[in-house]
Formats: structure tokens, sequence, C-alpha cells
């Protein structure tokens, strides 16, 4: 199911980046993010209740865009 929030997402396994792509647009880089959290995120019923609960205020970000 498409989220209202959550255009796209990524990881870079390398730098243990995940990037979030918003609906608006805008662009971040969360560091250090383990693929288990991402695995976990790409199964979500709610990738915008998950972002809220699990990664923001967890992990230190990035505005790239």
């Amino acid at each position: 199911m498409p989220s209202s929030v959550v255009s796209k997402m990524a990881y870079l396994a390398e730098s243990e980046t995940l990037r979030i792509t918003f609906v608006s647009g805008i662009i971040y880089d969360y560091k250090k993010v383990p693929v288990s959290v991402y695995e976990a995120m790409k199964t979500a019923s709610s990738k915008g209740i998950f972002l809220n609960e699990v990664i923001k205020g967890n992990f230190d970000f990035e505005k790239i865009h």
C-alpha cells in the first residue's frame, strides 16, 4: 500500500544509511541504521508510523534536499 508520507526509501549498506524521500520531495539520510530496521520498515503496514516511532529520534540524520 502506498504511503501518504514516504515516497521512496533506499538503503546504502556500505554506510548503513537509510535514505527517505518524502512525498513533499524532501530527502533525509538517517545514519547508522541497521539493515534489520530497514527490512522491518519495508514490511511495515504504515511507513509513516514506523518512521515516527522507530527512526526519528533514534538515528542521526542529514537533510539532503
